[in-house]
């Protein structure tokens, strides 16, 4: 889910004090796309779960393109599970918001209508959970970011002493976690005789369905074992690819979107022109005509969401780490120094070779892509935005890759400086000395670690790497704690960007 605040900024001399709404639509200047349906006549078939930037920049679209086709009863009520801010945003709004997509050519304007309504957990569990467990509720999809399925990331099981989940377990009527509300209203369904809904993760988790579907049995076997059975034999939990960069909303991006509107946006959001969905098509419950849309539906999603992982989020998240320590403030500022652009290729030209694409797949067109993507003027990607929760991130973005390449008896070097990033990064200390505002899920246990071991590469490297949650046995490999602690070492003696610079002469 995303982090930010809304902010209403003030009118300008375009917008008076209008506010974007239905009622207001009319006066939108002709060149802005607005919903090509009616939307008095949509009913809601999906409930999304983290109703965040990333949803409403890619599924969100796609749905809204179909609505425009004809669809009628795929429309979507949004869910936040902790933060108000998006309803508080949408609401006065009906739910109707700007996607500007941003390229060195300039900005295209579109309103999304798709999202109907918004719910919030933290204040209705229980109107939750009844949507949830409605039959007119085919899809249940979840954009809620790799910490919210309250899992242990190296392993892909359910954390059974996470503090949500102990809640859950003791409140199943109040739940405060994704995987409390799924498994309360699908055991609503099964008392009622219903079908229930398909689940469908949309995160960056590996094997992304098979994950959740493991997590979400998991829970429920600790609730009742025969629900745990019919929710194994009876829900789908198809994997998905999805692929879209998003940076946060700013305030200067509010105002000027609300400039272009002439009224008032609460909530625009920023992306660029490349879009990528591929779903496997398992959904016994319906779904709408996704390929209509764009989407490329599959039995197999595995090799492309291992293509995503490792070359596109390893290589943001390399970037991320060393760039925010080499005092860039965004990807895009980033990419304007050669040695970064070098580094980011030979991760991915690293990761390609452990991995196994159908026939037809361009590795290289794949990776010459995602540069151009990275090195996009328009879009603020901040490294800082990118760097949250890598505790989460590094086993299916970097460690993986590792894994294969020491099997097969390759070298490690690139990855281990990415990781060294993150190591340096989670102490919370930048090269300047300056603090660093790390958001990640385990914060507290890394910066605990890292002042007890202190800036010394010896110390600090092997000592997060037995964060045995975040490394498993790799950590305990002599050939992952060499190339880590060397890669740190460089690091501290040199800092970032020339530690990149001597890693590309190398």
């Amino acid at each position: 889910m995303s982090s930010e605040t809304a902010k209403i900024p003030p009118s300008g001399p375009k917008g008076g004090n209008f506010r974007l709404s239905n009622a207001n639509l009319p006066r939108l200047p002709g060149h802005i796309r607005q919903p090509a349906y009616d939307r008095s006549l949509i009913s809601p078939g999906i409930v999304h779960l983290g109703i965040g930037a990333f949803h409403r920049a890619h599924q969100a679209v796609v749905i809204d393109d179909l609505l425009a086709g004809g669809a009628t009863d795929w429309g979507i009520v949004g869910a936040s599970l902790r933060s108000p801010a998006t309803r508080d945003a949408l609401a006065p709004q009906d739910g109707l918001y700007t996607l500007a997509v941003r390229s060195g050519a300039g900005s295209d304007h579109r309103i999304i209508g798709s999202v109907l309504a918004i719910d919030v957990a933290t204040e209705k569990s229980g109107q939750l959970i009844a949507r949830l467990a409605n039959p007119a509720t085919r899809i249940v999809s979840l954009t809620i970011t790799e910490k919210g399925y309250c899992h242990t990331p190296q392993t892909g099981d359910l954390d059974e002493h996470h503090p949500d989940i102990v809640h859950d377990l003791q409140n199943p009527g109040t739940p405060r976690s994704a995987i409390g509300h799924l498994v309360a209203a699908l055991a609503r369904r099964r008392i009622a005789s219903a079908a229930p809904f398909t689940v469908l993760s949309c995160d960056n988790l590996s094997g992304n369905g098979q994950t959740v579907g493991r997590i979400v049995t998991q829970f429920a076997a600790l609730r009742s074992r025969n629900l745990a059975k019919w929710i194994e034999a009876e829900v789908a939990f198809p994997s998905t690819m999805v692929d879209r960069i998003v940076p946060e909303t700013t305030d200067l991006d509010r105002a000027e979107i609300s400039s272009a509107l002439g009224m008032i946006d609460a909530w625009p959001i920023i992306t660029e022109p490349f879009t990528q969905w591929i779903v496997e098509d398992r959904f016994p419950a319906g779904r709408p005509d996704f390929a209509a849309a764009g989407v490329q539906l599959v039995s197999d999603v595995t090799p492309f969401e291992h293509m995503k992982l490792r070359l596109l989020n390893a290589s943001h998240s390399a970037l991320a780490y060393l760039g925010y320590l080499a005092g860039f403030e965004t990807i895009a500022a980033t990419m304007t120094d050669h040695r970064f652009v070098a580094f980011a290729r030979q991760v991915m030209q690293d990761a390609a070779q452990t991995l196994a694409m159908p026939a037809g797949t361009d590795m290289a067109a794949y990776s010459a892509s995602l540069l151009q993507r990275f090195s996009n003027p328009a879009l603020h990607h901040r490294t800082w935005q990118i760097a949250m929760d890598g505790s989460q991130k590094l086993p299916q973005r970097l460690l993986a890759t590792m894994q294969d390449r020491l099997r097969l008896g390759l070298p490690i070097d690139t990855h281990a400086l990415a990781v060294a990033g993150w190591m340096r990064y989670v102490t919370g200390i930048d090269e300047r000395g300056r603090a660093i505002d790390v958001r990640d899920p385990l914060a507290r246990e890394l910066a605990d670690i890292a002042e007890r071991a202190g800036p010394v590469a010896e110390r600090l490297a092997p000592a997060l790497l037995e964060v045995s949650s975040i490394f498993g046995t790799l950590g305990n490999d002599p050939r992952m704690r060499s190339a880590v602690t060397g890669a740190l070492a460089k690091l501290y003696a040199l800092g970032a960007r020339q530690a990149v610079q001597t890693f590309q002469a190398a």
